[in-house]
């Protein structure tokens, strides 16, 4: 997918229009201890449980969420990093809603900033949490190797991208993405809400299916819950007890509104580690995404000289 100025600034609307429509989604789901959310959040970055991200953020001076949106993950690091740790948040589209979420809450800020434009007045940070945003910046390498750049000696970035996916999944993907690109917003969530609704029926069903592998439609044989089955094979209609149905639909809109919407494979991601002279030290590949932490080397004085 090539970046343009009008997909750019159609995704740019498509996020502002789902934050500042949705300011709260998912926020208090994603700091409820085990929730769905937070397992999912915790599981994919190797984490078992919250002691194991309090041991994560542990001795982290500064922390940046780069692309933090309405703020969610922000609080969730705010809340088990150490007090001294400063906590920076930045958003190109809804860092106002970010910051009206976090309010009062200490040691942390919040900017406006493009993940591909000049960041170098953010400073240093230990520990970078850059997830469910590269594969929208128009060109997720290049906004990676900017963010990288932010990394002190010895420090850490963590990031989740879309995965390419089966192929009748990618072409309905494709297909919707393309039917809602130039609705108005009421209009795409109506749409929205009938894929939650969809979702929500096969949920409801608890059923399961056993199939034989069907290489051509890269589906592995298996037994699977109906829903999972369609959702991670043909078509994401997502639909969650936790978000409800409106809250539902709008992780829908996330997903097919944004006309910038990249998918990669483990091992392209793995090569804008290697290109930042990053160490790659956690790999996680689920069904719709993929989860790397990488380390940049400890600058020592002999190697200053």
């Amino acid at each position: 997918m090539t970046a343009t100025p009008d997909g750019e600034r159609q995704t740019a609307q498509a996020f502002s229009d789902k934050w500042h429509h949705s300011r709260r989604l998912a926020f208090d789901q994603t700091l409820a201890e085990g929730s769905d959310i937070q397992r999912w959040i915790l599981t994919r970055n190797g984490l078992q449980d919250l002691d194991g991200l309090r041991a994560w953020l542990s001795g982290r001076g500064r922390v940046l969420d780069a692309g933090c949106g309405n703020g969610r993950v922000t609080a969730l690091l705010r809340r088990y990093a150490a007090s001294t740790t400063e906590i920076v948040g930045v958003d190109l589209t809804a860092a106002d809603v970010a910051a009206d979420n976090l309010s009062g809450e200490p040691n942390l800020r919040i900017e406006t900033r493009d993940l591909r434009g000049d960041l170098s007045g953010l400073g240093r940070f230990d520990l970078i949490y850059c997830q469910e945003v590269l594969h929208h910046t128009g060109d997720a390498a290049d906004a990676f190797r900017n963010v990288a750049e932010l990394l002190a000696p010895g420090g850490e970035i963590a990031i989740y991208v879309y995965k390419v996916k089966a192929p009748l999944r990618e072409f309905t993907d494709d297909y919707v993405r393309d039917r809602v690109a130039d609705l108005p917003y009421d209009e795409a969530m109506t749409a929205m809400r009938q894929l939650a609704g969809l979702g929500r029926a096969l949920s409801e069903l608890e059923a399961e299916v056993t199939v034989p592998d069907v290489d051509v439609l890269g589906l592995p044989g298996g037994t699977y819950d109906v829903q999972r089955l369609i959702y991670d094979f043909m078509a994401k209609a997502f639909w969650s007890p936790e978000l409800g149905d409106e809250g539902s639909a709008s992780v829908n809109f996330d997903w097919y509104r944004p006309q910038l919407a990249t998918r990669h494979r483990l091992e392209e991601v793995e090569d804008w580690f290697a290109a930042s002279g990053l160490r790659v030290i956690h790999r996680h590949v689920d069904a719709s995404g993929i989860t790397v932490r990488g380390v940049a080397p400890v600058t020592t004085p002999s190697s200053e000289n």
